[in-house]
């Protein structure tokens, strides 16, 4: 039995997240898996109802579930809340409470899709890359963060990048671990030649790899060589190990490179339970207020997330490739 939170979320996430299930359930079927699916609120719709956009209740079904299917948050009738009490808070409350620290966002080239690429097709044809991205530490979490008020009557903003050794450590397993079920190359991306939090990040991953990953090759590569090797050479990455910040930038573009970020999944995971990875499935796309409604949104992205779930918490490889395949 897979307990499942199904959190649809605002705007085009009700439209995707019907036919996700149902791919899950048609899987299900045959392959004998088992699941209880619970919904709640999240987001925008939760504020609407609770005041609140992760109310308890959803929080506590998260928690009790091995997996969370969500759809997409937010949009332009609550971008005029305060900060703390926005749609998109739910999901770093949903991070941080189910202990989520590893993203990941496949970018992977759908053949018949190659011409909706940017790139030509002889340059982008083969991409598959899985970037793996450390989620709750880093320069978003990083403290002291604010904008405080300067003698001189100026404002001034600060934010931290912050690693530890375990924090490191963690994330570089993950990526290993995938990388032994793919191609065996993970490309570390750091700024070790300015930043001491990246060399710290530099100094660990090696370590982790030399300990006990020596089957697995390591490179490294800076960032911004690396935003660039991603529109010139996208094949020769198999797997992208990447901070926080830089995570969140290099997998648009990685999502980008392939066609869209509108037919993309990601899996938020953390620790290994009774059954897989506790992780949370979801589209990168937003909730598309523009389209929410008319029946035009495409569910791919939410579909091929259920089959991450069916990856990485129930941990049958072949009803994920079914549904990939299919």
């Amino acid at each position: 039995m897979i307990k499942i939170a199904v959190l649809p979320g605002d705007g085009i996430g009700r439209e995707v997240i019907p036919p996700a299930v149902e791919a899950l359930k048609t899987a299900g079927r045959r392959f004998k898996l088992t699941f209880e699916l619970k919904e709640a609120l999240v987001g925008g719709a939760a504020i609407d109802a609770t005041g609140t956009p992760l109310p308890p209740e959803t929080l506590a079904l998260a928690q009790a579930s091995d997996a969370v299917l969500l759809g997409a948050v937010g949009g332009p009738k609550w971008e005029g809340f305060d900060y703390a009490v926005r749609p998109e808070r739910a999901l770093l409350g949903l991070r941080e409470a189910l202990g989520l620290y590893a993203n990941l966002r496949p970018a992977k080239l759908a053949p018949m899709l190659a011409d909706a690429s940017p790139l030509r097709r002889e340059v982008v044809q083969g991409t598959d890359i899985m970037v793996v991205r450390e989620l709750t530490g880093g320069i978003y979490f990083g403290k002291p963060k604010g904008i405080e008020k300067t003698a001189d009557g100026q404002e001034r903003g600060v934010n931290t990048e912050v690693y530890t050794t375990k924090e490191i450590e963690r994330i570089a397993r993950v990526a290993f671990d995938i990388a032994r079920g793919r191609r065996k190359l993970v490309t570390s991306v750091d700024k070790a030649n300015v930043l001491e939090s990246s060399e710290l990040w530099r100094r660990v991953v090696i370590g982790v790899q030399k300990k006990d990953y020596p089957d697995v090759t390591l490179r490294h590569i800076y960032v911004d060589n690396c935003a660039m090797q991603l529109v010139k050479a996208p094949t020769q990455f198999d797997v992208l190990l990447t901070t926080n910040m830089f995570g969140d930038i290099l997998s648009d573009e990685a999502a980008q490179v392939v066609g869209s970020i509108g037919l993309l999944p990601s899996a938020s995971v953390g620790a290994v339970n009774a059954s897989g990875m506790k992780g949370m499935y979801e589209p990168i796309h937003g909730s598309a207020p523009d389209i929410a409604g008319q029946d035009k949104a495409n569910p791919l992205a939410t579909i091929l997330s259920a089959a991450m779930l069916l990856r990485y918490t129930a941990r049958h490889e072949p009803a994920a490739a079914a549904i990939e395949q299919a």
